[in-house]
């Protein structure tokens, strides 16, 4: 339905615009400061964003900028309601046709890649969940230990396990299970329902840093400026209100899960800022081995002082202007 109105709606030649990149890019700056040239409107693609009180952690926009620049699927959910790759798809899309409709550019930003490939080439039919197996799975973890079991996704998937923690239980045991099924080949993940089914058209805007060094800089320098800003307070206080969400999807987000044990007083302060700042590199390379690995993507270097100025001339020389 969505797919067919969206169609509908289309006497308008401007395309989606997905603008992704590493942590620490600034990827939200750029997208603000683009917002200002063209007629755009943003989708925040960045699964602990949706969540309230993930403020700090997520270097969500402050409410300041946020009144003066909305951006959809933001604070859409508590802590104790998960949010899925399938509920940011179904989201994305709704807004994504409201925005065309208006004669807008649709502008998705964030780190979370597997989002924006759910979003442009729909999810996978996979396999229904088997009881059996996961329990089997799950006896084996604990016989062999869960990096074993990573290990195993990783040989078996390797793409998929890109973007899998490997300290993520749920979504290793889930793509093992998968994996099991069939659901690595043939039609368990045939995709459909994205954008790309719909032939609408995306630019795929990626920035990078061509200083892996001044990255690392930057990842140090952002961590320390969100303690300063109160992020084991945030912590804090999402522990008091939901005491049991610790396993959820939304804690298991860099920097948070790394809090969580030190408040609980399973490691030190200074292993928690250690873990949390190496979790944090980690994932800007796994988000740029992703990236590489995925055809399209228009690159344009962060550290380029003219990199806001070359993104909005090619976006003008695209037809978005």
């Amino acid at each position: 339905m969505i797919r067919s109105s969206l169609n509908a709606a289309d006497g308008i030649d401007f395309p989606v615009i997905f603008l992704a990149g590493t942590t620490a890019s600034g990827k939200t700056e750029l997208a603000l400061k683009l917002a200002e040239e063209f007629p755009i409107d943003l989708v925040s693609v960045d699964s602990g964003q949706v969540y309230r009180g993930m403020d700090i952690g997520t270097a969500k926009p402050p409410r300041e900028v946020l009144d003066g620049v909305p951006h959809a699927l933001i604070d859409i959910r508590n802590l104790d309601s998960p949010y899925s790759a399938a509920d940011f798809q179904k989201d994305a899309w709704q807004f994504i046709l409201q925005s065309r409709s208006r004669g807008r550019i649709p502008l998705c930003v964030g780190g979370t890649l597997f989002y924006f490939s759910a979003l442009l080439h729909g999810l996978s039919k996979m396999p229904r969940a088997d009881a059996a197996l996961r329990a089997s799975l799950e006896q084996e973890a604990r016989s062999i230990g869960w990096d074993a079991l990573y290990e195993r996704l990783r040989k078996l998937a390797p793409k998929r396990s890109q973007q899998i923690e490997p300290h993520d239980r749920q979504r290793i045991l889930r793509a093992l299970e998968v994996c099991e099924l069939g659901g690595e080949s043939g039609a368990a993940t045939e995709r459909s329902g994205g954008l790309m089914d719909a032939d609408v058209p995306v630019l795929k805007l990626s920035l990078f840093m061509s200083d892996r060094a001044v990255l690392h800089e930057r990842i140090s320098h952002r961590f320390k400026r969100m303690l300063e800003q109160g992020f084991l307070e945030e912590v804090k206080n999402l522990r008091s209100a939901f005491p049991e969400a610790q396993p959820t999807p939304a804690m298991r987000s860099v920097g948070y899960q790394q809090a969580w044990h030190y408040l609980d007083g399973k490691i030190s302060r200074q292993r928690f800022e250690e873990d949390a700042q190496t979790a944090t590199r980690r994932l800007a390379k796994r988000q740029l081995t992703w990236l590489r690995n995925d055809p399209g993507w228009i690159w344009f270097d962060a550290l380029n002082p003219g990199v806001i100025g070359a993104t909005s001339r090619f976006l003008a020389s695209a037809g978005c202007g």
